[in-house]
């Protein structure tokens, strides 16, 4: 069988060395190239050091088929990426390039700017290279080879890559080959890996071996990505894909780039019907999760953040003698929190959180992470008490996304009882 081509990447930038950069470059990169049946094997991050660059960027390009940079691109001086490339090239410095050069211009008299030499340090690129197009900044990406190697340089500004990373991957697969038929994404939330192996383990030995299962974790959702290398074991990947909706449909939110709130929105404009969120301890993170979405307008009018116990009262009409008696963070307060929610908005459905983040604030009858959730409708409210465990932003998360899947189980009227309950109700 012949193996996939193999990708190398090349991220540089003293940033991302000391630590001031997180990189989520070189993810974004791998998971379109996987898409494509691409692997990258190897991942090199060099500071802007112009001889660990060459002598990284050389011994990159005599051992894979393609290597991507990322970075290095910009106008400053320290961006070093063409004069390395060139000097490997043909030992020279890089060259004016006309088409850079326009585009450069062009970017900058867009903004009313004048093209000044750091700017146009960018129209500079290695000889014989050929453009690739930013459609959103000021540096053009560039693509030429090396040794036995395809190399493409792309910007290290997230929002730029992103940009012009269709055209990244089209070059690679057009050069290296490559099909977008072999991976299938099943989103997935309120299972983890650990549970998914097992049970895949336990119930499922009949499990082609040609199938690859992996797990991509992406708080607070489980990617399930099942992969083969030829047209041929289609079939198996599709017996295998059944096999995991039959054990987890009721976790599964779908494929591809498919988000819990963007289903849950989906789901919403399908019947027809409107939300709204009482928050406490997850201050407006469910709210901003939906709205996060877009369209979500048609589905969300608006929704209440609740800190105190006095805004309770006067925002959502909760009984002083309901806190008085129970806390708020409790059963009363957080239907009390819902009912008042749907009948100020006007929703359909809506969701009223009250917890305890942490890291103070429990006591033995609430320790920290006891969470209340309501959720439903005027004539369908539930109600459930959680325990979720770990930092406030963790909490937040968690919580929030639970809400929102809950949701999401009524109006589809699945299994109430989601892993996460099995797991950690208290």
């Amino acid at each position: 069988m012949v193996k996939a081509p193999k990708v190398a990447l090349l991220l540089t930038g003293n940033e991302l060395m000391s630590g001031d950069t997180v990189d989520s470059n070189s993810a974004l990169i791998a998971r379109a190239l996987a898409g494509c049946s691409l692997q990258v094997v190897e991942k090199a991050t060099v500071g802007d050091n112009l001889d660990l660059l060459r002598s990284t960027l050389s011994r990159l390009a005599k051992t894979y088929d393609a290597i991507i940079i990322n970075g290095g691109l910009g106008p400053t001086q320290d961006d070093l990426t063409a004069e390395v490339v060139a000097s490997l090239v043909d030992g020279g410095k890089p060259i004016e390039n006309q088409e850079a050069r326009q585009h450069v211009e062009q970017w900058c008299a867009a903004r009313n700017i004048k093209a000044n030499q750091a700017n146009l340090k960018q129209a500079y690129l290695p000889r014989g290279s050929e453009i690739v197009p930013n459609p959103v900044g000021s540096a053009v990406g560039f693509a030429c080879d090396l040794y036995r190697a395809l190399v493409i340089a792309t910007p290290g500004v997230p929002s730029e890559l992103e940009a012009m990373l269709g055209d990244v991957v089209h070059r690679v697969v057009q050069r290296l080959g490559g099909s977008q038929a072999h991976l299938l994404r099943l989103q997935t939330f309120g299972i983890g890996e650990s549970t998914v192996q097992q049970i895949v383990k336990e119930t499922m030995p009949d499990w082609p071996w040609e199938v690859e299962l992996g797990f991509r974790a992406s708080m607070p959702q489980l990617e399930l990505k099942l992969a083969v290398e030829t047209d041929q074991q289609r079939d198996a990947l599709a017996f295998c894909e059944q096999k995991l909706m039959n054990a987890f449909g009721d976790h599964i939110l779908g494929t591809g780039d498919v988000t819990l709130a963007g289903e849950l929105q989906r789901i919403l404009r399908e019947q027809g019907k409107t939300i709204t969120a009482a928050e406490s301890c997850t201050g407006g993170h469910i709210a901003a999760m939906i709205t996060a979405e877009a369209g979500s307008s048609a589905v969300f009018g608006g929704g209440f953040v609740t800190y105190s116990n006095a805004m309770k009262q006067q925002m959502l009409g909760v009984d002083p003698e309901t806190l008085n008696a129970h806390g708020a963070v409790s059963e009363p307060v957080v239907r009390e929190m819902l009912a008042g929610a749907l009948a100020h908005s006007g929703a359909d459905i809506g969701i009223a959180v009250s917890g305890i983040a942490g890291p103070g604030g429990g006591t033995p009858d609430k320790p920290v992470g006891t969470v209340w959730i309501a959720w439903g409708t005027a004539e369908d409210t539930r109600c459930r008490r959680i325990c979720v465990t770990g930092s406030r932003k963790l909490f937040q998360t968690l919580v929030s996304a639970a809400c929102l899947d809950l949701v999401r189980r009524q109006l589809l009227d699945l299994p109430p009882e989601a892993h996460y309950f099995q797991r950690q109700a208290q």
